[in-house]
């Protein structure tokens, strides 16, 4: 009796055990079924898309000379990772010896091939966006679809600021892309690239939406991908999951020549911008008001008043500029313009670029603790040069003061050499001021919310200022002018 109990228990307990692995299996099975659904599939997009992504190739006039004195490799960048291999491991092309004399140098010139980049075709009419530096210096562009269609390109216009170009090819009916909403993208949302990374055609990587507003040093804020980007990837499309393009993969963050996780892309409204005016006129014309500027941080912000560190600061203001017809002093910082808020000094250049020169605005300023609202009609972007202001004569320095300053008015000679009214110079610095940068020969222009005129004002001003109480104290050094903050 117990063997037969012992036989029924055994038995029952056994399949207890095997029903629940069992329902462990199915449970732990479960989640990664609908982990593994839940990832998208690029197949279809791939297919909807990729009919409008090509692939350019460009050449390059070089003398016989150039083309003899050097390995030829055909299709490899030298900036391309693999350049350095074939240069070392594989002989160079030997040239043929010629029959003749040597023909003079402007005769002897040949095409070469000079680089692989992308694109993407953006008008059914045969309109294709890429990047300025695919097809910057090109002799022939030649544009290949997947399905082996080639045609030779026209560049419609290039520009070198936002790396952005506009190629067109003869025909009709080309597959376009469509162009997505870059402010709808968000950080952490898939992206897909295709291009032709080291010269392989129609390669897709996808990955997400690192960061948005990206600031590299250059004219735009660019979108910051973990995207696998890679030589040749330039000036190819970055779709969303709509198969819509979000951006132009541009620039990628490297060591090495290859992909290390970080790419960036021009945002595709941007871009887009650049080619209206390329396709009206060729060229991008933008506007310019002629101030040099610097960022404002906490310590500044907090002195003269400000609720946030925002805006840009102006250190300097070219002569006759449309920024010193309408009213704007070094020491400004600039809160708005056009109606937009400028949030860090980088958005400065962009807001007032994509303004239409000749357009009269309004912009907000702040001066002295206050709000200030001038007019100020926009010139036309060009390269200028600030004239370098010669170094002030060094005088018998006076008695240093609780700032570690010892200033006195400037001589006529420095007023005309530097080109300022008020202010005092630095004759000898020590102590915070020195701590703080302050250096020899700069010239004070204000203290807290006053202009200063002479050293006795000056003395007066920093004699009044309470013990532990932060100024902020305006210093132009050469064309430029900064804030820096002292407390005595």
């Amino acid at each position: 009796m117990r063997s037969n109990t012992q036989h029924t228990l055994q038995a029952w307990w056994a399949q207890a055990l095997a029903v629940l692995a069992l329902i462990l299996t199915v449970g732990s099975m479960q989640p990664a079924h609908a982990a593994a659904k839940d990832l998208p599939d690029f197949s279809d997009l791939v297919e909807k898309v990729g009919p409008a992504v090509v692939n350019i190739r460009t050449t390059q006039k070089v003398s016989q000379v150039q083309q003899n004195a050097m390995p030829n490799f055909p299709g490899l960048d030298p900036n391309d990772p693999f350049y350095e291999f074939f240069k070392r491991f594989m002989p160079p092309m030997q040239p043929q010896q010629p029959q003749q004399p040597q023909a003079p140098r402007g005769k002897s010139e040949r095409e070469v091939p000079a680089g692989v980049g992308s694109g993407f075709v953006i008008d059914s009419e045969g309109y294709i966006l890429t990047n300025h530096h695919v097809v910057d210096g090109a002799e022939s562009i030649f544009v290949t679809f997947p399905d082996k269609r080639e045609f030779k390109g026209k560049v419609i216009g290039s520009d070198q600021r936002t790396d952005v170009a506009l190629v067109k090819i003869e025909g009709k009916g080309f597959p376009a892309l469509k162009i997505g909403d870059v402010n709808k993208a968000k950080v952490g949302q898939w992206v897909v690239a295709i291009g032709s990374p080291f010269g392989l055609d129609n390669s897709v990587t996808a990955g997400i939406i690192s960061a948005k507003g990206r600031d590299t040093g250059e004219y735009l804020p660019f979108i910051q991908t973990d995207v696998a980007v890679n030589p040749g990837n330039s000036g190819g499309p970055l779709l969303n999951l709509d198969g819509e393009v979000v951006g132009i993969n541009s620039q990628i963050y490297s060591r090495t020549g290859g992909f290390m996780g970080i790419s960036f892309a021009i945002p595709i409204d941007e871009a887009m911008r650049v080619v209206k005016q390329l396709r009206e006129t060729g060229k991008v014309s933008r506007g310019r008001i002629g101030v040099g500027i610097g960022e404002v941080d906490k310590d500044v912000a907090k002195a003269l008043g400000l609720n946030t560190a925002q805006g840009a600061l102006v250190g300097s203001v070219t002569k006759d500029s449309p920024a010193d017809k309408a009213g704007v002093i070094a020491g400004d910082i600039i809160l708005k313009f056009d109606g937009r808020k400028v949030d860090k000094a980088s958005d400065l250049p962009r807001i007032v670029g994509e303004t239409k020169p000749g357009s009269r605005v309004n912009m907000t300023l702040w001066r002295k603790g206050a709000e200030k609202t001038v007019q100020i009609t926009v010139g036309e972007f060009e390269n200028e040069k600030a004239a370098k202001a010669s170094a002030p004569k060094k005088t018998e320095p006076a008695q240093a003061d609780r700032f570690g300053m010892a200033v006195s008015d400037a001589t006529d000679a420095e007023r005309k050499s530097l080109g300022f009214g008020g202010g005092v110079v630095v004759r000898a610095v020590e102590g915070v001021a020195a701590d703080a940068g302050i250096a020899v020969g700069d010239v004070i222009l204000q203290v807290g919310r006053q202009d200063i005129s002479s050293a006795k004002q000056f003395a007066e001003v920093v004699k009044g200022v309470a013990k532990g109480q932060a100024v902020p104290i305006l210093v132009r050094r050469g064309e430029n002018s900064f804030f820096v903050v002292l407390t005595p």
